[in-house]
């Protein structure tokens, strides 16, 4: 082979290379540094980028998306010097792909280690009680700790979460233990409350029960009594409606004064003025009838009644 297509195929291989080092395609969302001769030049932002070849190198390729970097359990001491264990997430992201480069030399390890001491500084001012209801409040505290300190690195953090706390055991079955009694007097107070609270409508049931009772017989006994004078003033009336004479109005009288007395709500009844009447006109129908109805051959009205003698028996009138 001829010296001359040796020296073209060289030449075309290094224009290739110059080619491809030339031309820099950057992703969506990512940024390069490019260092001419170890000295920082530019940032390559995503898209088409054309640089000097064997003069132009890039550094560092960054991805600006917000990252999620999850760090392993970190032992604390609280106040009241217990030792738990924090499970810590950070969401971070390059604001600033130069000052990430060179700032810092682990921006990750920068944060990881920044995430720590913060957050023993936090959870050494608080006992474990508060640690374990003020998630929100440490959350809050680390976020703006670590967002003050990696703002110089061009590092925002955007959030930090909490995923876990975890106390020793010996806690752990305290907790356990009193979790269990809350519940079961949380349990026996709702239980004694609804028993109360069925005994009173219980007994408000039967009072309401008994009220109605009580009504409902008073105005039985109220219909009974009215029932029972309507019917007295309705036979009064019939008898004095049919003229009757003095003798059948008092014989009538004597037989509806039982029924007057027979209700059970007639406690107290008053007799007409008119049975006092009525009783003098029976008597006196009495009298006469007894007159009338005499011994021996005088049966007239004015006939006198012979004497009863000793072992005589007289048979009393009756009166259909």
């Amino acid at each position: 082979m001829e010296p001359v297509i040796i020296v073209l195929i060289i030449l075309v291989v290094l224009v290739f290379i110059a080619l491809i080092k030339t031309i820099q395609v950057i992703p969506q969302a990512s940024a390069a540094i490019v260092e001419r001769f170890g000295r920082y030049t530019r940032t390559l932002n995503a898209g088409l980028n054309i640089v000097v070849p064997f003069i132009d190198t890039i550094r560092n390729r960054i991805d600006l998306r917000e990252q999620v970097v999850p760090f392993p359990p970190q032992p604390v001491i609280t106040q009241d010097n217990l030792v738990v264990n924090i499970d810590t997430v950070i969401y971070y992201q390059v604001t600033d792909a130069r000052a990430a480069t060179y700032e810092v030399a682990s921006y990750i390890q920068a944060i990881e280690q920044l995430t720590v001491t913060t957050l023993r500084n936090i959870i050494g001012g608080m006992d474990l009680e508060r640690t374990l209801t003020s998630r929100e409040e440490i959350n809050a505290a680390l976020r703006g700790v670590l967002d003050e300190a990696t703002g110089k690195w061009g590092i925002r953090v955007n959030r930090v979460e909490l995923k876990a706390i975890e106390p020793p055991t010996s806690i752990q079955d305290s907790m356990e233990k009193q979790m269990r009694a809350d519940r079961d007097k949380r349990a026996a107070i709702l239980t004694a409350e609804g028993t109360r609270q069925a005994a009173i409508l219980t007994a408000e049931g039967e009072k309401q029960s008994q009220i109605l009772r009580a009504e409902g017989e008073a105005k039985a006994a109220a219909l009974r009594a009215e029932g029972e004078a309507q019917a007295v003033r309705t036979v009064f009336e019939a008898i004095h409606a049919g003229d009757p004479d003095q003798k059948l109005l008092s014989y009538q009288y004597l037989q509806m004064l039982p029924k007057i007395a027979e209700g059970d709500a007639n406690k107290l009844w008053i007799v007409p003025s008119e049975i006092g009447d009525a009783l003098k006109g029976l008597s006196g129908a009495m009298g006469n009838f007894g007159n009338f109805g005499g011994g021996g051959g005088g049966g007239g009205r004015g006939g006198s009644v012979p004497p009863q003698g000793p072992g005589e028996r007289r048979e009393k009138p009756s009166i259909d």
